[in-house]
């Protein structure tokens, strides 16, 4: 059905009911009964978040911290072993593949879009059908450097076109309505530490709810140069003699929940001085140029780089990508306008990290709930389809095509949508084995019945 809007209320619901289960203090929206409950929403956590203060910064879990132990966890982490990281990038709103990568070499895609078929670019390497969106030329650079692993139809069968539900079955790892913690969360539950917040880091003022835990504390924050307390006219002495009270208010006097929350401070205000050498004008001292941009995204990356460089004990890291996916009207300049911000910036982290010699440590994948119907619709869109596309970007990056495009003939479902030829929970097996070193089996439900690719270089 088309709709004449930039992004369908299905979205805008989504975006609602994540916030919602991702913020203290907020009840759930009704949800419809078979809907899915957002993960995160039954994990044990006390979060501080002052918000007559302007804190920018939540410790999920923080309930299950000893006290004392933040700050050594902190620095023991910290001084072991340097982990793989992986940083998961969204594409919200269901990103367009057969624009993206557009089958021009396909008879039918002429027929299918008649006013938003692309015509020109870089040809794709792997299936001279396809062609790279023009915005993406960033992209286009680091995969001609063997930096980048394509799927070109990634999802999963029987495909739910619901914004939620399969943005759910994408964060749990899984395509079940049963599940309330992420799947990088049940990774975090199995190695990680309840005294190391940031191993599982949210680059977002909400927690991403594929790192739901179970167990162990995560942290969300805007950027490391973003995190500070902010009260109307107090600064100077007062402002310092504020800051050192919020990480001593007590041990709660003997009630649960009080100590509770009073560990909670305390833990966030020690991560405040760990994140203090971010702030300010200078906190943030890149070797390579970011896009200017109003959006965080390009900052967000940035101050990633800054974070691991600086040995931060991170683990799993998520964002949202900027622009607006769900292009159920005037297609052409949304999406062109997302994947040029969302590419340029990934090319600066890149360069970033390798400027830094940290490169070997990296890996960011990139994502979407699902892609876009065939065929255009009537207000200069397209609708809710099935197959997306995705990437693999870093150093170690095999880049070989996962999967293939099924082309338009007979790679359509009935209803017009490009069919899977490569499953989502597979992928994630191969990440979880081949990058961060864990049995699948631990995390994906099933994950024995999907195929493997491989990965890595």
């Amino acid at each position: 059905m088309s709709r004449n809007c930039n992004h369908c209320a299905g979205l805008s619901r989504s975006r609602l009911l994540h916030r919602a289960a991702a913020e203290a203090g907020r009840g759930l929206p009704l949800i419809e009964p078979g809907m899915p409950l957002p993960a995160g929403t039954g994990m044990s956590r006390r979060s501080f978040v002052a918000r007559g203060l302007g804190a920018a910064l939540s410790v999920y879990g923080a309930d299950k911290l000893l006290a004392g132990l933040f700050e050594d966890g902190i620095a023991l982490a910290a001084s072991g072993p340097a982990q793989p990281i992986l940083v998961s990038v969204f594409l919200e709103g269901g990103a367009d593949a057969l624009s993206v990568l557009s089958p021009q070499g396909d008879p039918l895609y002429g027929k299918l879009r008649p006013k938003l078929g692309l015509s020109g670019g870089t040809q794709f390497a792997e299936d001279g059908r396809l062609f790279w969106h023009p915005s993406l030329a960033s992209l286009v650079q680091l995969y001609g450097e063997q930096k980048v692993t394509v799927m070109p139809a990634i999802g999963y069968t029987n495909a739910d076109q619901s914004h939620f539900t399969s943005r759910h079955y994408w964060e749990v790892g899984a395509t079940s309505t049963q599940l309330r913690t992420g799947w990088l969360g049940r990774y975090l539950d199995r190695v990680g530490t309840m005294d190391n917040p940031l191993q599982g880091l949210s680059l977002d003022d909400t927690l991403a709810p594929a790192l739901a835990t179970a167990k162990v504390p995560v942290a969300s924050i805007d950027g490391p140069d973003q995190y500070d307390f902010w009260s109307r006219n107090v600064w100077g002495e007062v402002e310092t003699r504020m800051l050192g009270a919020i990480g001593s208010f007590g041990n709660g006097g003997g009630d649960p929940a009080l100590a509770a929350a009073a560990g909670a401070q305390a833990q966030v205000a020690q991560l405040r001085n760990q994140l203090l050498p971010f702030q300010g004008d200078d906190g943030i001292k890149s070797p390579v140029a970011y896009p200017k941009s109003n959006d965080a995204f390009p900052r967000r990356l940035a101050g990633l780089a800054a974070m691991i460089a600086s040995g931060l004990p991170l683990r799993v890291v998520a964002l949202t990508a900027p622009g607006h996916y769900d292009t159920h009207s005037d297609q052409a300049d949304a999406l062109a306008q997302g994947l040029q911000l969302t590419s340029d910036s990934l090319l600066a982290f890149q360069r970033d990290v390798e400027a830094r010699g940290l490169a070997d440590r990296v890996l960011v994948h990139v994502w979407s709930e699902f892609g876009r119907r065939g065929a255009e619709n009537g207000s200069g869109g397209t609708d809710h389809g099935a197959a997306g596309v995705g990437f693999l970007v870093g150093t170690h990056a095999k880049g070989q095509m996962i999967g293939e495009f099924p082309g338009l003939k007979s790679g359509l479902d009935d209803d017009g949508n490009v069919k899977a030829t490569a499953d989502f929970r597979g992928v994630y097996a191969s990440l979880l084995e081949q990058w961060l070193g864990m049995d699948a089996a631990a995390v994906i439900p099933g994950a024995g019945s999907f195929a493997r690719a491989a990965l890595l270089k």
